[in-house]
Formats: structure tokens, sequence, C-alpha cells
């Protein structure tokens, strides 16, 4: 991937967590398929019970990746959100926005730890904070992923094959269907 583009997605991905965490909530896990560099789209990750269905849901990530047959997919989750949510110890720093960049020949982990600094409280007890971003760790080139992402990772270059004239656009529609939220871009929009 070019240097270029990792850099405007990282700042995609810092963005969206600025706000989100401005607002109260921790963006969900997202998954940015490419095919030959190019962009396919953002997933987030469908709302989720704690436990088998935040493992499951998280995996089935990969699915939109698969269909388009990408050869590099990234994923961003925050490390306490996913340890909460799939009932997993909190493995690396937290809070933390972590970002692996991965091919069907490996991985790399980038995390991007922060401090919260708060900004209000609502009268429920809800905290709107901002994130204050520390020092990046050097990237980890295979570094330890927890076991959904890896799940999604792995099932990311494993294609889809559906009996249907375009797998691509009908897993979108399933996908969207299930509660996932899919943006795709201009080039990959059916």
């Amino acid at each position: 991937m070019e240097a270029q583009m990792w850099d405007a997605l990282v700042d995609v991905a810092k963005q969206a967590y600025t706000a989100g965490l401005g607002e109260g909530a921790v963006p969900r896990p997202l998954m940015m398929p490419l095919v030959r560099g190019e962009l396919v789209g953002m997933i987030w990750v469908r709302p989720l019970k704690a436990g088998q269905d935040a493992l499951t849901g998280i995996a089935e990530l990969s699915n939109i990746a698969a269909a388009a047959r990408a050869d590099e997919v990234i994923l961003a989750w925050e490390t306490h959100d996913v340890a909460t949510a799939c009932e997993l110890p909190i493995v690396g720093p937290a809070p933390c926005l972590n970002m692996v960049l991965a091919t069907r020949d490996g991985h790399v982990l980038h995390q991007f730890p922060y401090t919260e600094q708060l900004l209000s409280r609502s009268p429920d007890g809800w905290a709107s904070v901002a994130p204050d971003w520390r020092p990046a760790p050097a990237p980890q080139p295979g570094g330890e992923l927890v076991p959904p992402i890896q799940a999604a990772v792995n099932y990311s270059f494993t294609p889809i094959e559906l009996d249907h004239p375009d797998p691509f656009g009908v897993t979108v529609v399933l996908m969207e269907e299930d509660g996932y939220r899919v943006r795709l871009t201009e080039a990959f929009d059916r």
C-alpha cells in the first residue's frame, strides 16, 4: 500500500474516533478492503451482543472483502471495546485505536494509544471525551491480533462462492440487511 493512502486512511480512522468519542461513543470496528490499491469502501460492524455474537459479528466484516476479492484489508478497532464485547482479556495498550494492514501473505499491526480528556458529562452519566494521541509504538509485522480480528483477516482472503450473477452486490445487500453499515466508494457502488 502506498504511504500516502495509508496515512489518509489512518487520518480518517482517527477523525472518526475523535468524533465518536466526542459524542460519548467508541466507533464500532471498521473494515476497509482494497482491490489493486483502490478502496472498496468502509464497513462498520453491526450492533453486537456481548460474547459469541460479537466474535461472529466482527469476523463477518470479512464478507465484503472476500466477495470483492480484496488483495489488502485494513481493520480498525479499539482495544477495550472489542475485548469487552467479545469477553476477552485486554491485550495491548488501552485505550488504543488499533489498525491492521493485511494481505494474503501477512499483516502489520499499528497501534495509536491515547488518553481521554473529559469534555463534558451528561445528566445520565455519559461522558464526552477527546482523545489525546500518544506517540505510536513501532509497527509490528505479524503482531498478535485478538481472535475476532484474526478471523476477519483470515476470511477476507477466502473467496465467497455464491450461485448468483453478482456475488459482491448480493453480499453487500445481505450485510446491510443484517445491520452492517456499508459505504462503498464510487468505483464499487452498485
